[in-house]
């Protein structure tokens, strides 16, 4: 049994660091607003699937990387991803029962969360822009969502990671 747990912990770790090389990715310009955020929806499935392996904590800690990868102000992405993690704690049992177009919703306005508390402290710290193309991230996370869902579960059913 330990060892189902420490190959779940590895892969688990694994789809996190997928998730901030895909966040990291060069895209052309007219993109750049349109990338999905990778690892916010990462992080929310795995909190939805597993969350007494991947809760708060552990959204803290990749916030901290995060910020760290981005350059952003330390405890910024660290901040909004604690949070975020504690909304899909207490909706997981609901999120789990709905189909998946409900769950993309529910996923429209955690990552619109996100975006507004990282933007929010952004214009705090004085880095931030007038435009509301911030909030694109989220309806393009939200249209992902399904298939990196599928994709997640299958890989969290062929390792058997409970």
């Amino acid at each position: 049994m330990s060892e189902e747990r420490a190959g779940g912990g590895l892969i688990i770790l694994g789809t996190f660091i997928v998730g901030l090389v895909l966040s990291q990715i060069p895209m052309p310009d007219i993109l750049t607003w349109a990338r999905p955020e990778w690892v916010v929806l990462v992080l929310i499935y795995w909190v939805m699937a597993l969350p007494e392996r991947v809760s708060v904590g552990s959204a803290f800690i990749l916030g901290l990387i995060m910020d760290l990868v981005r350059g952003s102000v330390m405890g910024l992405n660290a901040l909004a991803m604690t949070i975020i993690a504690f909304l899909v704690l207490m909706l997981y049992k609901r999120m789990r029962m709905f189909p998946l177009w409900q769950q993309s919703a529910l996923v429209l306005v955690l990552v619109g969360i996100n975006q507004l508390l990282f933007h929010w402290m952004q214009g705090i710290t004085g880095t931030t822009s007038d435009s509301l193309r911030f909030l694109l991230p989220a309806a393009v996370s939200a249209l992902v969502w399904p298939w990196l869902f599928l994709l997640l579960r299958s890989i969290r059913r062929m390792f058997r990671i409970s």
